[in-house]
């Protein structure tokens, strides 16, 4: 394995475990999750079974929804993506025991919003960190590409119609089997807005040093 793509593999490990950590460090929070991971939170909640699993099932199902809008089934292309899905889920649950074990409880809204103000800045480092990497996204941001290039609009805004999609699918299972919000609080709405943001302060900082250490072979 060359240099390069050693640089490569470990930025998407260390990416994907910080979206992970992220997404534990909303659950924890308690104040709703963002809406990426609402989906696979609500589910969880109405079933019982790991955050880790029900992301992974999310994950296929936004498989399935691009292979119905490309019209076809790339097995390597799938295959990739749930492997992909496998590891983030493995994360997820990992990175929520990690928490459970180490950090104290959010009992009082000081720190729920500690938590969550950090749960942001892995989110936004994660996302930062892990597409530099260049290789296959995650699913659900594969899904928001096939949506942007299929229906012709611009990616910010099939994002968007991503996101407000999973929320509603979630609010409508938590209210149906839970009666309640379930992963929807205010802490969704904060990450809906927010976390383009931070990704758009922590690309402008560091994206200089992250082409370097890049590119660092190239140059030696």
């Amino acid at each position: 394995m060359s240099q390069q793509l050693m640089k490569r593999v470990f930025l998407y490990v260390v990416g994907l475990f910080m979206l992970s950590f992220g997404v534990s460090l909303s659950i924890y929070a308690n104040f709703g999750v963002s809406p990426v991971s609402s989906l696979a939170y609500g589910l969880s909640l109405i079933t019982g079974v790991s955050v880790g699993a029900t992301t992974i099932f999310t994950h296929i199902i936004y498989i399935i929804i691009q292979m119905i809008i490309l019209k076809r089934f790339d097995m390597k292309y799938a295959l990739t993506q749930l492997v992909i899905a496998f590891v983030f889920g493995f994360f997820v649950n990992a990175t929520i025991s990690i928490s459970t074990l180490l950090l104290p409880v959010a009992g009082t809204i000081v720190l729920q919003c500690v938590y969550l103000a950090l749960s942001l800045l892995l989110v936004a480092c994660g996302l930062f960190i892990y597409t530099n990497a260049q290789y296959t996204l995650m699913p659900y941001d594969e899904l928001t590409q096939v949506i942007s290039t299929s229906y012709k609009m611009p990616f910010g805004k099939a994002k968007i119609i991503g996101d407000v999609s999973n929320v509603i699918i979630a609010i409508v299972l938590c209210l149906t089997f839970l009666k309640t919000m379930g992963s929807i609080g205010i802490g969704t709405i904060v990450a809906a807005v927010s976390i383009g943001k931070i990704l758009g302060i922590v690309a402008k900082k560091f994206q200089p040093q992250m082409d370097l250490f890049l590119k660092r072979e190239e140059l030696i």
